[in-house]
């Protein structure tokens, strides 16, 4: 028989967010375009649980061309209004429109900054993973880190991005670990973190 691996408790049963938590969650993610995507999605998350944006992420890919920065830049009020009838995403205009915002920001920050959104992203972490070591009811909605990058998000011109998203954000592409100390993912992520990006 088996033996379960000991794991974070937030997935639950949940097929779908058990895969996540096992193959994504906590993955240092140095990728500009990755980072812009789940930093959308996040922002989207704003008032639900991440399952619900994770059930929705196909349609959400397909809905904003891979999350393209390119070309949601040039997105434009048809396809504000065709994405605020697709039944597959949150329809929140105020969502969509920080989306398009934000691609304008990424492709400003890519151009002109060395590094681009990756080094903006990672140098409140000094460019590599914070590995905590939180036994369960430990781990902080937020922390002096994610208030310093959201408020230089904010100072930039992005939306739904507050201390606590933006923690959540910090999480999911290995900023921080913030796996349990018990959970198998804690270790791996812990030597993935170490390797050069």
């Amino acid at each position: 028989m088996a033996v379960e691996k000991a794991r974070c408790h937030w997935p639950g049963e949940d097929p779908l967010y058990l895969s996540y938590h096992d193959t994504e969650w906590g993955v240092p993610e140095y990728d500009s375009r990755a980072l812009y995507e789940k930093l959308v999605l996040d922002g989207f998350q704003a008032g639900l649980s991440w399952i619900t944006i994770l059930r929705k992420r196909d349609n959400f890919r397909k809905a904003f061309h891979n999350f393209d920065p390119n070309k949601i830049a040039r997105y434009g009020s048809r396809d504000i209004d065709r994405l605020l009838k697709n039944e597959g995403i949150i329809r929140s205009r105020a969502k969509i429109e920080a989306a398009i915002r934000g691609a304008k920001l990424w492709l400003e920050i890519e151009e002109k900054e060395k590094g681009g959104f990756t080094e903006l992203i990672w140098k409140h972490v000094g460019g590599k993973p914070q590995v905590n070591r939180f036994k369960t009811g430990q781990i902080p909605a937020q922390t002096e880190m994610s208030e310093g990058l959201a408020r230089e998000l904010k100072q930039r011109g992005f939306n739904f991005c507050g201390p606590v998203i933006v923690y959540a954000f910090a999480q999911a592409v290995g900023m921080v670990n913030d796996h349990v100390t018990d959970c198998f993912r804690h270790e791996e992520c812990m030597k993935l973190g170490r390797k050069k990006h």
